[in-house]
């Protein structure tokens, strides 16, 4: 039996459902700033459950998302206010906190190529903002090579650990969303020596054969997925609301814990949610991990 890293699930989603309110293209940070007891509340039930991990409410705090709404200067509050509730959250002062770093401009989206360079700018002074309160970065839902470089060459000289997490197709788990091979990540990962390779926000039917590409990168690695019908065409447009992304029904806690094992079954050291899975689903994968007698770290 081995060592496995419990991540937590759903933040964003989470976030705006329990809110109850009407999903707005800022998505959880415009949650964030009206309810701000629902982040260490989200966090730290995270924990209770089982996670280890708490990523931060960050994915989704990005200049270029802010300046759409003249909210640009409330940059640096925001990712202090998302930093500090998830570090509250820590029970006993024991837990991680990750650094969550979403895409530049929009999930899903490799079509608008940002450019490396200013990507890898935009994406160091996120780092110089959470790097004295993060025990540990995570790139997500990198959706082409290009995302993957500007975001590693600009958390290069973060001075903690940095997880890739890569996001594949839903019918092909052997391409990335641009639909370039997964295996094409490989050179960013010889270059930049991230600490561990992951799978996240992809349905969890893509995750084994995407893991099997992986695992032959030299690195630990793990998924996260998420638990939506598919991406639709709508939330591929411009500044969409997560009203665009239906949720499925046929994924309780106990079937996503049966994925996750399979994950582990295939090496996986580090598991855990994206989208659409929450707390419950958390807790069901930590109950099956202990009874097959891995130790949760």
């Amino acid at each position: 039996m081995v060592d496995i890293t419990l991540l937590d699930g759903s933040i964003g989603q989470e976030l705006v459902k329990r809110s109850g309110d009407k999903p707005t293209p800022l998505w959880s940070t415009r949650v964030m700033i009206d309810h701000p007891e629902l982040v260490n509340e989200v966090h730290a039930e995270y924990f209770r459950r089982g996670a280890t991990v708490a990523t931060t409410n960050t994915y989704a705090v990005h200049r270029s998302r802010l300046e759409r709404l003249g909210m640009e200067a409330q940059l640096p509050d925001l990712i202090d206010a998302a930093v500090t509730q998830a570090n509250r959250a820590r029970m006993g002062g024991s837990g991680r906190i990750a650094g969550a770093l979403g895409p530049l401009l929009a999930s899903y989206r490799p079509d608008l190529k940002p450019d490396v360079e200013d990507a890898a700018a935009k994406f160091s002074e996120l780092v110089k903002l959470m790097a004295d309160n993060v025990d540990l970065f995570l790139i997500e839902t990198v959706s082409s090579v290009q995302e993957g470089e500007g975001a590693l060459l600009g958390t290069a000289k973060a001075g903690k650990p940095v997880w890739l997490a890569l996001s594949v197709m839903d019918d092909d788990g052997t391409r990335l969303r641009s639909g370039e091979p997964l295996g094409g990540i490989a050179p960013l990962v010889d270059r930049f020596n991230p600490d561990a390779v992951l799978i996240n926000c992809s349905r969890p039917e893509a995750v084994p054969a995407a893991l099997k590409i992986i695992a032959t990168m030299g690195r630990p690695f793990g998924a996260y997925a998420n638990g939506f019908t598919g991406i639709t065409q709508d939330f591929l447009k411009d500044a969409p609301t997560v009203d665009a992304l239906k949720q499925r029904h046929d994924l309780g806690p106990e079937a996503y814990a049966d994925h996750a094992m399979r994950w582990v079954a295939q090496g996986a050291t580090i598991v855990g949610g994206c989208c659409e899975v929450g707390p419950d689903h958390i807790e069901a994968l930590a109950d099956r991990l202990r009874a097959a007698g891995h130790r949760i770290v």
